[in-house]
């Protein structure tokens, strides 16, 4: 296929990585670098409280110490979600100029949506009441000092994705998802948009990660597809799990910083691999040794617990 596949690393830098961020980064790398193509490094550093420039320093220092590299993309500015948001506003605007979006004065709790979602948190809308909201309903809401953000109408259809390691995948975007943030009450772009959008402007042809954002792919696929770009193809993987939970920067999980003061990156290579089902046994091997032995068939469909 040559250097027209492009993949992409896109972490968050809202805390250091852990064993589970460190495998989908693997898969992703593994899976474009069997292909022939070409990685780009992304901040999504949409969430101006969360993330941190320090944060964004360490992961790109630690994917550089496992041999992760990838061939553009920060520190340049241009891969920060934080220095996107033209990009992100004209997106927006080529939406509302088609009648696709409205004003959202729900709830603190729906406004949540808005940022990257997390298993367990039900953010589905089954037809906000807020876009049948008159002129003078809206002025006396935002007269009382409530602030809007802005949902993207989604059509009655179903969008199927070809998930490369767990298949066809379906939605009803009115049944299944309804009507969805795309901005913020605060004005910050939210995390469906800016994905969806700089994966169609920068190219981006294959989306690995973890099956925890499978529910997210029919959503960005549509977004891609009425912006008139061509939705990239997806490859899920399985999640790391402890006492049968997903391993979260935000519930505090082992870090690599951690992980990197008792291996070296061969011997943490080598357990995440044989975690992946690449190697028989946890062996040190080097991130470029792993490539020949990638395979999408060899990974397993069921999460992994770590004992």
């Amino acid at each position: 296929m040559g250097t027209s596949v492009t993949g992409r690393f896109a972490p968050s830098p809202s805390g250091y990585m852990h064993m589970g961020n460190l495998l989908a980064m693997l898969l992703a790398w593994l899976d474009v670098c069997a292909l022939g193509g070409r990685i780009v490094l992304r901040m999504e550093d949409l969430d101006p409280v969360r993330t941190t420039a320090e944060y964004a320093r360490t992961i790109a220092d630690d994917l550089r110490w496992l041999g992760l590299d990838w061939d553009e993309g920060w520190p340049d500015p241009a891969y920060a979600q934080s220095s996107r948001t033209d990009l992100y506003e004209d997106a927006f605007h080529d939406l509302e100029r088609r009648g696709l979006v409205y004003p959202c004065y729900c709830s603190r709790a729906q406004r949540l949506a808005a940022s990257a979602p997390h298993p367990g948190e039900d953010h589905r809308d089954h037809g906000c009441r807020c876009q049948y909201l008159t002129a003078a309903e809206r002025s006396a809401l935002e007269a009382a000092g409530r602030r809007p953000a802005w949902k993207v109408r989604v059509p009655d259809e179903t969008v199927t994705v070809m998930d490369g390691h767990y298949g066809p995948f379906s939605q009803n975007l009115a049944r299944d998802v309804g009507d969805f943030i795309i901005r913020r009450a605060d004005g910050v772009y939210a995390y469906q948009l800016a994905v969806s959008v700089d994966d169609m402007l920068m190219g981006v042809t294959r989306v690995v990660r973890g099956r925890d954002l499978l529910d997210s792919a029919p959503r960005q696929a549509w977004l891609i597809r009425t912006l008139g770009g061509t939705p990239p193809e997806f490859c899920h993987g399985p999640l790391l799990i402890s006492e049968h939970e997903k391993l979260s920067k935000r519930l505090g999980s082992l870090s690599t910083q951690t992980f990197r003061r008792t291996h070296t990156p061969e011997a943490l290579l080598g357990q995440l691999a044989h975690l992946a089902g690449l190697l028989p046994a946890p062996e040190p091997i080097k991130a470029k040794d792993l490539v020949p032995l990638f395979d999408w068939d060899k990974v397993p469909i069921n999460d992994i617990p770590l004992a």
